[in-house]
Formats: structure tokens, sequence, C-alpha cells
């Protein structure tokens, strides 16, 4: 089969899978799209707000504060300068959607959801939190741990410009702008179908880039409270993968099911008991597989980020510039713990892709490309561009 032939049937399919698409996941996308629309709708500048008389005080000293960061982290960090988080808009709720993570009774695999153009996540977002819990009802009810858990803020990978929420106000000064470099970090590099990996760099990227932002500021006092916290959290951290691994033990055992219901509830409480000793709430809730797959999806992986940091001899440009920056000052190790390859070669396909693009262009200016790869580009295209605006709504959640 020719290589025409094979991508005009590819291009079928997805035009044939798409209606379907439609009709079986229409609920869930219509409820995304709407959300992201009541987002828009309610943003405004965040010098408006400022400005406004009306504006509560409190609020207005974070919007000051997260405007200086937002600049801080362009000409600092090396993180996209563009419109997201120019803008607030007040939700009016506690959150601004509510994850669903779901795990085998007896097994720490997340379950995963697959989306068009952003790959599958080990998420499930909701818009309202009612919807959140029939999601987790029913699967409870297939068998699943399932973790519900309020989100502040999301990313749209700088598809759209993302405004600051009233959802991201309740956190402390220091916490609140980690939150933005964690959000504009995943405008930097995001990975299909890998959601830990994701969620770990951008937590590096906030980590790392607070970093230099009390530093630069002064704040050596509120920096010292800020590293205590982190310390205290690695501690928690240490105890839950020290679970996690005892937990994946128990599950290779041949074990009747009930007995492993009984030592897996004795090694979640005794998780439990050791954490709530370090005097925080980390741990707070229900303890089940789905809560330690949430745990370790922001953190699992930051370890490792750090070293690369540090590698790089604590450059931004290096670490952070752009994707293809960053993978040059990769260690070979790490490239293939973390299947960088994979990220190396898509980016190398597609500049192989624009140069030929480009090439043609070149020898035929103002030519339109014929033939039936533009029946296909003009089939498949207008889907394409209507599933971004939906799909963009379900790519992250901090």
């Amino acid at each position: 089969m020719t290589r025409t032939r094979r991508r005009h049937r590819q291009a079928l399919r997805v035009a044939c899978v798409l209606p379907l698409l439609v009709v079986l996941e229409g609920c869930y996308y219509m409820q995304a799209a709407r959300g992201q629309l009541e987002i828009w709708q309610r943003r405004e500048p965040i010098g408006e707000v400022i400005a406004d008389p009306a504006t509560d005080e409190r609020l207005a000293q974070q919007l000051q504060m997260l405007r200086a960061a937002r600049q801080f982290a362009s000409e600092e960090l090396h993180l996209p300068d563009n419109g997201s988080y120019r803008s607030y808009a007040d939700l009016e709720r506690d959150y601004v959607v509510w994850n669903v993570i779901a795990a085998p009774e007896f097994s720490l695999q997340p379950r995963t959801w697959c989306y068009l153009f952003v790959g599958c996540l080990a998420y499930r977002g909701y818009f309202s939190p009612d919807a959140a819990a029939d999601q987790a009802d029913a699967l409870r009810a297939d068998g699943y741990d399932v973790y519900v858990g309020g989100v502040a803020a999301y990313s749209t990978l700088g598809r759209f410009d993302d405004p600051l929420l009233n959802t991201m106000m309740s956190r402390s000064d220091a916490d609140l702008v980690a939150l933005l470099f964690h959000e504009l970090a995943h405008q930097v590099l995001y990975v299909d179908d890998d959601t830990a990996f994701n969620e770990s760099f951008a937590s590096a990227v906030a980590e790392l880039g607070l970093v230099e932002w009390l530093a630069a500021r002064g704040e050596q006092g509120e920096l010292e409270r800020w590293r205590q916290r982190q310390a205290q959290l690695a501690e928690v951290m240490r105890r839950v993968d020290a679970t996690r691994d005892r937990l994946a033990d128990l599950y290779a055992e041949p074990l009747p099911e009930d007995v492993m219901r009984r030592r897996k509830a004795a090694l979640l409480e005794n998780l439990r008991r050791d954490a709530s000793g370090k005097g925080n709430d980390w741990l707070a809730g229900a303890l089940n597989n789905a809560r330690l797959v949430a745990l370790t999806m922001y953190r699992g992986q930051v370890p490792a980020f750090r070293r690369l940091f540090a590698r790089c001899e604590r450059d931004w440009a290096c670490f952070s510039a752009r994707p293809s920056a960053w993978l040059t000052c990769r260690p070979k190790r790490a490239t293939r713990r973390f299947g960088i390859s994979r990220i190396a070669s898509r980016l190398l396909a597609r500049g192989r892709r624009l140069r030929r693009r480009q090439s043609a262009a070149s020898r035929s200016p103002g030519r339109a490309p014929t033939g039936g790869r533009t029946r296909v580009r003009r089939l498949v295209l207008p889907w394409m561009r209507q599933w971004n605006i939906v799909s963009a709504v379900i790519t992250r959640r901090t």
C-alpha cells in the first residue's frame, strides 16, 4: 500500500470515528465547553480589577504581586510571554474543576481516559461537583478505588489565554506564585499519555522558580518557611513511596481477596498515623490507591528534574525556554528513563515536515496543494478545529 493511500485511509478512519465520539462523549465535552465559556465570559483585565474601588484590598494586593510574578516568569525563568494569566475571573465557587482519579482495588496503576489531541490522562475533570460525584459513584460500583479532588487552576497549554481565578486566591503568597509558575510550565512541555511526567515537570519548575522569585525579592524569611514546608512534604512523600512499594509487593502475592484487603487497610492506616505525626493535613480524608496515585502524580519525578536543573548549571534558558533547548541538556540516563527520545523524535519529525512544506511553497509560490491530500485536509481540519476547543479544557488540572 502506498504512503498516500495509507494516509487517505487513516484520515477516513478519523472522519468516521469523530461523529461516534460526539455521540458517546458528547455530554462530557459539552460540560467542558460550557465551563470554559463561563471562564472566558468572566475574564477582566487585571489592571481594571485592581483599579476598581469595589475590589477587596487583599485581592488587589495579590493581583499586583501576581502581575509582577508573571513578568518575572517571562524575563527570568524563560516561561512563555503571552496573554495567559494577565486577566482575572471570579467564578464564585471554591474550585474551577473537580478531578476524578481511579485505580483498581488491588493495583496502583491508575485508570486512564483518552482524549483527542491531548492523549490519555489519569483523571477525568468536571466543572460540576455533582457530575464528578456521579462519575465517582459509577467507578466505585465497578470496583475501583476513587478520589475526587477540587482543582484551583488548570492550563489549556497555551491554546487560550488562561486567566487567574478566584479559586487560586486562598493560598499563601508563596504557594500562589508557585501555582502560577506551575501552570505556565505546562505551556513549555507537555507529553501525551504521561500525566506524572507532565505534572512532575511543572511542579519542579514551580519549586525552582519560587526559590528564584523569593531570593530576588529578598524575602528570606518567607523562603525559609517555604523550605520547611517542602521538607515536611518530602518526608511525607518518602513515607508514601515506601507504602506504595509495600502495597505493590502485597498486590503481587497470590492471596485471597479478603486477606489482601485487610493487609491493605493496615498499611494505609500506618501511613496515615505516621504522616499525622508530622503536623500537617496532607493525608486527611480517605486513603486508597487512587489517593496515592494523586499524591505521586505531582511529586514522583521532581527529584530527577532538580538534578537536571543542576546539570544545566541552573540555566533557565537550558531548562525551560523551549522544548528543543530543554531536550539538548538532558543526560542520556534521564533521557532513557523518561522517554525523552519519544519527544525528541516527534520534535524532529515535526521540524522535517515543516521544512518540507516550506520548501514546497518556495518552489511553487502562490500555488495551493492539489490532489487527494487537499481533499483529506479539507475533510479533517474543520473537525480538528472544533474538537481543539473542547479538548483543551481537559488537558490539565493542578
